[in-house]
């Protein structure tokens, strides 16, 4: 009979496994995951990250419109006033009829 930490790999994969499907999943047409990124943002915490986001500009209310519209729609927003857009993909990816970036 093998020894027992022999196992230990597979029982550790399998614990890994069962815990990014608890932490990962579809919301609203967006991927969500507890530790950042797309999703981490409730629809309630949006106008308070979109202020933040929207505070160095000098375009505030056309900022505001467009950030909240972006979190709502991705439940993301990137982190500083300015790009850092990466952090957030489908806030990145979001495009006017003009394909110009959407988001702020």
């Amino acid at each position: 009979m093998a020894p027992a930490s022999s196992s230990l790999p597979i029982v550790f994969f399998l614990v890994a496994m069962s815990f990014v499907v608890v932490v990962s999943g579809q919301k609203n047409g967006a991927i969500y995951h507890l530790f950042g990124g797309e999703g981490s943002v409730t629809i309630e915490e949006c106008p308070d990250k979109c202020n933040y986001r929207c505070s160095a500009t000098s375009h505030t209310k056309a900022c505001l419109t467009y950030c909240n519209y972006c979190c709502e729609r991705c439940l993301c927003v990137p982190s500083g006033t300015y790009g850092n857009k990466e952090e957030c993909p489908c806030y990145n990816n979001l495009k006017t009829q003009e394909g110009k970036p959407k988001c702020p």
